[in-house]
């Protein structure tokens, strides 16, 4: 069950299959960012998690089992507390194609494995900066 907690610090998603690029991620963002970091290594629970709250940024590997990542980034766009959220997709997938597509389907950036830290900094840092936190008077729910 949901519990509300307060907190000031940015709350981030991030979603790979990878247990390793999960953590890395993490350990980068909560390091740089002092971010509250929720990890997901299904798209199933990934959109479970988004289901729930409505993140600052979510983090989205596009090669995933299960219905895959670009379908996960569909159903964001298309119903769910992060309609609005950016996504940033971070995949080995380096063709132009690729990233047109996911920027096409809503994706709000794009990095390619492996991800250069100051690189994951700056473009999470960017796309939330002009978000803010979301408006829910201080409260987030915790999974």
């Amino acid at each position: 069950m949901p519990r509300e907690e307060t907190t000031d610090r940015h709350r981030l998603l991030i979603v790979d299959d990878e247990e390793s690029m999960r953590l890395v991620l993490a350990r980068i963002l909560v390091t740089a960012l002092h971010a509250e970091v929720t990890l997901a290594g299904t798209c199933e629970q990934a959109l479970l998690l988004a289901g729930n709250y409505a993140y600052d940024a979510i983090l989205l590997d596009l090669l995933m089992p299960g219905i895959g990542g670009y379908e996960v980034l569909r159903r964001l766009r298309r119903a769910s507390p992060n309609v609005a959220t950016p996504v940033i997709i971070v995949s080995v997938l380096a063709d132009a194609a690729t990233q047109n597509r996911c920027m096409k389907t809503g994706a709000t950036g794009y990095l390619v494995k492996p991800v250069e830290r100051n690189s994951l900094v700056s473009t999470v840092k960017a796309q939330i900066a002009g978000r803010g936190k979301p408006k829910s008077n201080g409260k987030a729910k915790h999974v």
